[in-house]
């Protein structure tokens, strides 16, 4: 049989029972909306995810710290030796090819005053340092003021609820990360901060003549800064590349680093080794994401500890498989329910043409023509119900979406695009569409083949 007659009488024998036909289709596209629907939110959440944390710096960050183990403290082989994370630790990174940014997590405490008088008295507060990199966040997607002009200037960026602290203006509870009104950043953006902060020092060496203990021990001293209010932001950035409390003040990073304040374990630190700096947590990006476990395990074969979000995020790549593994598995449900009807609507159709059967095989019809004509009509049906769930399902997304961000708008939350619908999904979802419908075809169409010619032409 020719394809032409084929697809000509095929398509005429679905357009007799078209109402039949029509609702058989219906059902198909209702099952393939209900696989296009779940797995898209899957894909959609995973990628929301995915590009919140991957904004937030932590995917391509690796943490970078000096190795703790008490059997290398404690060992007896002097080749076997803890090596201080310091300046030439460092300098090491840095050569590794990959590499895009490294920078220490500096976290301290200061006291803060408006230098104007007009505002409250001083106020206490941990200060952190950012890297340009940070400017990516989402933090900064909404906020007051401007990034730093540049990592060495004498600029500051505080959260809200610092501003308002210094301002004396109370907070509001049910609100707390609330931005400033625009005169209350107005009274604060471009104004001077005045920082005071402990600084450490090595001994002069009037202290230490001789030149013992130079290596463990080094003075405070108490130091001033003028600084320039330049941005106002509600959330804290990069808060998960640091350890410590709520940030209350930014600076850049390299502008910190130069004011040589007072670390966490610094004592520590210095009695470890007396020449250079020593750091406790070196921040080490790299340019790819799936650069990250590669470098990571060069920074470890250097006889250092490192750690990143990338090796927690594989559990929850596996976790997400499985979520979409469920939601594909219901999804498909509702297309095999919907398989039961195209059996029916083929197997009411041979008892409705077994007469028509009966002459095409009189009059030369194979049993492959018969059944590749129950096929083709099956087939017909998987392609316009595959397409028509396909679109349902990303029509359901898009509905579910807006009306989700319509009420996080009204509590003033963000909008989430948290629904997707890749290419390639439309692509399966029409093609296990068509395959569904094939495999329910094959009974109908062998039941037709089947058929004895006398006997069909018999049938009134």
């Amino acid at each position: 049989m020719k394809v032409y007659d084929l697809l000509e009488l095929s398509g005429r024998n679905l357009r007799e029972a078209l109402l039949r036909n029509s609702l058989t289709t219906l059902g198909i596209g209702v099952g393939v909306a209900s696989l296009v629907a779940l797995l898209s939110l899957g894909i959609g959440l995973q990628r929301l995810l995915g590009r919140q944390l991957g904004r937030s710096g932590l995917f391509d960050s690796i943490y970078v710290t000096a190795r703790s183990d008490i059997r290398t403290q404690r060992a007896s082989d002097p080749a076997v030796t803890r090596k201080p994370l310091d300046d030439a630790a460092r300098k090491g990174f840095a050569q590794i090819p990959g590499v895009a940014e490294i920078y220490p997590s500096l976290n301290a405490m200061g006291e803060f005053h408006m230098e104007d008088g007009k505002t409250q008295d001083t106020q206490f507060g941990f200060l952190t340092g950012l890297p340009a990199s940070a400017r990516s966040s989402e933090v900064f997607d909404d906020f007051q003021g401007r990034f730093f002009s540049s990592q060495d200037g004498a600029e500051a960026m505080i959260t809200a609820d610092f501003g308002r602290q210094l301002l004396g203006v109370p907070e509001d509870p049910k609100n707390p990360d609330a931005k400033l009104t625009a005169t209350q950043a107005g009274q604060l953006v471009g104004k001077p901060l005045v920082l005071r902060y402990a600084e450490r020092q090595a001994p002069g060496p009037e202290a230490v003549p001789d030149g013992a203990g130079a290596a463990t021990s080094f003075n405070v001293v108490r130091k001033e800064q003028r600084l320039t209010i330049v941005g106002i932001v509600t959330a804290e950035p990069n808060r998960g590349l640091r350890s410590g409390g709520r940030a209350a003040a930014f600076l850049p990073v390299a502008f910190m680093e130069s004011l040589g304040m007072i670390q966490p374990g610094d004592l520590r630190n210095v009695m470890r080794s007396g020449e250079g700096k020593i750091y406790q947590v070196l921040i080490v990006r790299v340019t790819k994401n799936k650069d990250v476990a590669r470098i990571e395990d060069q920074i470890k074969k250097l006889g250092f500890s490192a750690f990143s979000i990338a090796d927690a995020s594989r559990n929850l790549a596996v976790a997400f498989t499985v979520l979409d593994s469920f939601l594909a598995i219901f999804g498909s449900l509702a297309l095999v329910v919907a398989s039961l009807g195209i059996v029916n609507t083929l197997v009411m159709a041979i008892l409705e043409r077994r007469r028509e059967i009966g002459i095409m095989k009189a009059i030369g019809a194979s049993d492959g023509d018969v059944k590749m004509i129950f096929f083709v009509e099956a087939g017909c049906m998987g392609i316009l119900g595959g397409a028509l769930g396909a679109f349902l399902g990303w029509a359901i997304g898009r509905v579910i979406n807006a009306g989700t961000n319509m009420v996080l708008s009204r509590q003033d939350l963000p909008s989430l695009d948290f629904w997707y619908v890749p290419w390639w999904l439309v692509v399966f979802a029409v093609a296990f569409s068509i395959l569904v419908s094939l495999v329910a075809g094959l009974y109908p169409a062998s039941r037709a083949a089947k058929l004895d010619p006398v006997q069909a032409l018999r049938h009134e």
